[in-house]
């Protein structure tokens, strides 16, 4: 079996603080994406930065405190991408450095996490996402081109920052406007399930329910209510989406209890 989990942290060093080092200990992952980071390698603790057991890769913003993505993974990885640019694709060196995406080879499967814009409508954050969005769908398509060549299966996983469906937010009739459940950002995202053709592989193990919600806002009572977003995901190619065979979110059992207010999502698969 391949456990991998994804989970943005909503600061690294504050979430060691709150629980993420027991949660790290008690996995069965296998591998483990990090997203929202917000810290380098030297300003994490030895064991959250470099814990016992693991192989990790810190891909930090040049932007300081600001996004942050890393992978954690049992085995040593073959090979190591921060970014996606050198590939020929229009405004993707723009991201290199801005800690969103990296990506590792383990045998037979390439591991991504990534940390897409939120935006804000209105706003340059919703400009960037757009230009994000816009270099990073044939980075995907080529990215699995290139892994087929190589007998190699892909998962990205990560925040991806929209909910695709009604049925992945709670509250989608007042948020029809809001950054993350707009017209044209859901439309990407089926790009990215049709044109690109991976597998949304939740959605595929629970296809008939509404969430499960895998973010909550700290404000009110969202989390007691359970009146989340679906937007974190692990987007795998089909070969190894067919072989998942358990996914779920670990949602805590309190609001006391939460170290993010993302939750970890993780899928097993089959090797």
């Amino acid at each position: 079996m391949l456990t991998v989990t994804s989970v943005n942290v909503n600061g690294l060093r504050a979430a060691a603080r709150k629980g993420f080092v027991e949660w790290l200990a008690g996995t069965d992952a296998d591998v483990v994406c990090l997203q929202e980071v917000r810290a380098e390698l030297a300003q994490l603790p030895e064991g959250v930065g470099t814990p016992e057991g693991w192989h990790t890769v810190h891909a930090p913003a040049a932007a300081k405190g600001r996004a942050g993505v890393s992978l954690y993974s049992r085995q040593a990885p073959e090979r190591v991408q921060i970014g996606f640019g050198g590939f020929g694709i229009p405004g993707a060196e723009e991201f290199d450095g801005s800690g969103r995406y990296v990506e590792i080879d383990l045998p037979g499967v390439t591991v991504a996490s990534l940390y897409l814009p939120s935006g804000e409508v209105g706003t340059e954050r919703q400009d960037e996402k757009e230009r994000f969005m816009a270099a990073f769908l044939p980075y995907l398509q080529g990215l699995k081109v290139r892994a087929a060549a190589d007998g190699r299966e892909v998962v990205v996983c990560g925040d991806w920052n929209i909910a695709h469906q009604e049925a992945d937010l709670k509250n989608w009739k007042a948020n029809r406007k809001s950054s993350g459940f707009l017209p044209e950002e859901r439309a990407w995202l089926t790009r990215v399930l049709e044109e690109a053709a991976y597998v949304d592989v939740v959605r595929q193990l629970h296809p008939d329910v509404e969430g499960p919600y895998s973010w909550w806002s700290y404000r009110g009572r969202a989390f007691d209510n359970d009146s989340g977003w679906r937007i974190d995901y692990q987007m795998a190619t089909p070969g190894l989406a067919g072989r998942a065979v358990k996914g779920w979110v670990e949602r805590a059992a309190t609001h006391g209890e939460r170290w993010s207010d993302h939750a970890p999502v993780t899928v097993v698969y089959e090797r």
